[in-house]
């Protein structure tokens, strides 16, 4: 029996898994803490929080229902915040985390998974989190114009690697782009220490603009860029697992870890696909110790959150801006497709992107409220036909 949780391929996958998500979207996660105003202490204790809860859901979750349930954090939920939380409070931050939380919890306790998603369409959705994302894709050729070797280098890589080795394409790219930095002497590594995560406290405070303006927002991207392609990579693959107790155990996990800096938890969609394919194993029976891999993966970079959060302070800006930047382009582009693909609604899917991009915010609202309240308000409007 113990024989069979050290089977390569598992071990393999649940690494692969953990590292594609740490290096696709760890900056992003920097961005937003910084947008909200952490200090590198808070910055580490976010990762400890999100690493903790990570590993603790990975491994239940996958034990209790001997299916890969890999968790994750939000990455077009870390853009949301790094883009929608200047202006507000570290506390203001915390208290959007747990809002979103127990909406999570309550959509899972209720069994609303399904109705809540009928009821915000999805092209709306997928121009809300275009809105969202793109200044991440602006951002990258902004700093392709600073540093034209280092991030030509890595675009080129990535171009080639989507023919190549798509799976590994993220983790390769950071590699060029490390090598070349380091080659011109712009790794800071005299800032890397080894040294544990400790965890901090930081009080919520609740603020309806906050709560409606970024809150509302990230529990929608959450729910429709995560949750729903979560549940299908596991569908797809075999698994028919209930959706409720995956999001009341993911809602309460970030209710307990929010005042941490655990801002969001929910299922994996791209990395999970490595737990759930045949790679993994042959039986799909024993696909569950790749997730629960994983999910000791995430212990340790939750334990030493402090040396991950170092490691990536080492980086030049330009890195970090183009690593997040080609890290987004496949899910901006499937968001645009989304959003453009029905006739009936695309004009409602085009003025929620724009007001999104546009970052609007009046009340002391962000403009993804607004953008996605002005698409349903086109929605209803009688049309004429003829």
């Amino acid at each position: 029996m113990l024989k069979a949780w050290f089977n390569p391929s598992h071990i393999a996958a649940g690494f692969i898994a953990v590292l594609v998500g740490y290096t696709s979207s760890a900056v992003i996660i920097f961005q937003a803490a910084a947008a909200a105003g952490a200090s590198p202490d808070q910055i580490s204790s976010w990762l400890w929080a999100l690493g903790i809860g990570m590993a603790v859901t990975s491994i239940g979750l996958s034990l209790r229902f001997r299916a890969p349930v890999l968790i994750a954090w939000s990455t077009p939920g870390g853009a949301l915040l790094a883009t929608g939380l200047p202006g507000f409070s570290l506390n203001e931050a915390i208290g959007v985390f747990l809002f979103n939380a127990a909406l999570i919890t309550l959509c899972g306790l209720l069994g609303w998974f399904d109705r809540i998603m009928r009821l915000i369409p999805a092209p709306l959705a997928g121009a809300m989190l275009a809105g969202v994302l793109l200044p991440f894709g602006l951002n990258l050729f902004g700093a392709l114009q600073e540093q034209t070797l280092l991030v030509g280098l890595m675009l080129a890589c990535y171009l080639a690697g989507k023919l190549l080795f798509p799976r590994y394409v993220i983790p390769l790219t950071l590699l060029v782009g490390v090598l070349v930095a380091a080659l011109a002497g712009q790794l800071h590594l005299e800032q890397l220490e080894w040294s544990l995560a400790q965890p901090v406290w930081t009080t919520p405070a609740l603020s309806v603009p906050a709560l409606l303006g970024v809150g509302i927002p990230l529990f929608i991207v959450t729910m429709a860029s995560q949750n729903v392609p979560g549940m299908a990579v596991l569908r797809a693959n075999g698994y028919q697992l209930p959706a409720s107790p995956l999001m009341t155990t993911t809602g309460i996990t970030g209710l307990l870890l929010a005042p941490f800096g655990g801002y969001t938890f929910n299922l994996a969609a791209i990395s999970a696909a490595i737990c759930a394919g045949k790679d993994a194993d042959p039986d799909p029976a024993q696909r569950f110790r790749a997730s629960a891999w994983g999910g000791f993966f995430y212990l340790l970079t939750g334990l030493f959150g402090a040396t991950v959060a170092s490691l990536f302070a080492a980086f030049p800006q330009a890195l970090v801006m183009a690593i997040a930047g080609l890290a987004l382009l496949g899910t901006i582009g499937n968001a645009l497709a989304t959003a453009l693909h029905d006739d009936q609604q695309r004009e409602a899917a085009f003025l929620t992107f724009l007001v999104t991009a546009s970052g609007l915010a009046l009340w002391g609202i962000g403009s993804a409220f607004w953008g996605l309240l002005l698409g349903l308000l086109v929605l209803r409007l009688p049309r004429r036909h003829g």
